[in-house]
């Protein structure tokens, strides 16, 4: 069976995720921050638990939390506890009533960080950074059920052996429940599937494959064998891969920005037989998996 995933956000849904900026929270009094976080983190479990709603009312079987559902958790200045913000408990309450819900529909969460989470940077600043990171989205994972957290190899700074040197080292510092979670992904400017696929296997790690980066920065490997090798990497869980097609075409002069819609002929057929998790990364987002379950007729 094909579970089809919505990434963070809808089209044209009214379903929608606050955010803020710390420029403007850093200028509230601590009392006022405080109120406009708690209120930030209060309607965004609401949003969810009218996104999982959604999604299983329209045959979507999984859904990509947006990496700021409780928005500048981790900021230096502007960072907080939910549970200790006012409400914050029945905040959280509501968060792992979500999970609930999820599990009763039979829908699958996950959560992919920001591109600035790079367990492979030389800086230990930026490593400490992400880890606080993962650790904060590994606990919203928890309550909301979500078992995946899908992070990118991150930059190669001019050595890559060395880089996933760095990258083994972090994995060791996460908690039990992040490293859990932790699943990697091919992109489509430095880590190729032949690059991270052994990594995957050696720290047993899942690899969630995507196809369109693959397409993106070729390595050898066709996506029929790209495709057996991630699967391996899974075991019991079902497999969580990523599907777009390129904004201009294959023949435009970049083929990595997303289209609104996924092309059928990007689809692989190997694919098609498959019970797998495929986060559908379309620009026109719940408007897309419509199409693209018409196209595939399921």
């Amino acid at each position: 069976m094909i579970r089809l995933g919505l990434c963070c956000k809808f089209n044209e849904e009214p379903i929608k995720f606050r955010t803020a900026t710390a420029t403007h929270l850093l200028t509230l009094t601590p009392a006022a921050r405080a109120e406009k976080l708690a209120g930030i983190c209060r309607d965004n479990a609401a949003a969810l638990r009218a996104a999982l709603d959604f999604c299983s009312a329209n045959g979507i079987g999984s859904f990509r939390v947006n990496s700021q559902l409780l928005p500048l958790k981790t900021h230096p200045r502007a960072g907080y506890d939910l549970k200790a913000l006012p409400g914050g408990t029945a905040t959280v309450s509501a968060f792992k009533a979500c999970g609930r819900r999820a599990k009763s529909l039979g829908l699958r969460l996950t959560f992919h960080p920001d591109q600035f989470v790079l367990l492979s940077s030389p800086a230990a600043g930026v490593t400490n950074a992400s880890l606080l990171e993962l650790e904060y989205q590994a606990e919203a994972a928890e309550w909301t059920g979500a078992d995946v957290i899908n992070i990118h190899g991150g930059g190669a700074y001019g050595d890559k052996p060395a880089a996933l040197r760095r990258l083994a080292a972090a994995l060791k510092r996460l908690s039990r429940r992040a490293r859990a979670r932790l699943a990697l992904e091919n992109d489509d400017r430095t880590y190729s599937p032949a690059d991270l696929l052994p990594f995957c296997r050696e720290h047993a790690l899942p690899f969630v494959y995507d196809v369109h980066h693959h397409r993106c920065l070729p390595d050898g490997l066709t996506v029929e064998e790209a495709t057996r090798q991630a699967l391996a990497t899974w075991g019991a869980r079902e497999p969580l891969f990523h599907l777009s097609s390129p904004r201009d075409g294959w023949k435009g002069s970049d083929p990595r920005p997303h289209h609104d819609y996924i092309d059928i002929k990007d689809f692989p057929a190997c694919w098609r037989k498959l019970s797998i998790t495929i986060e559908v990364e379309a620009k026109a987002k719940e408007t897309a998996i419509a199409r693209l379950r018409k196209d595939l007729s399921i």
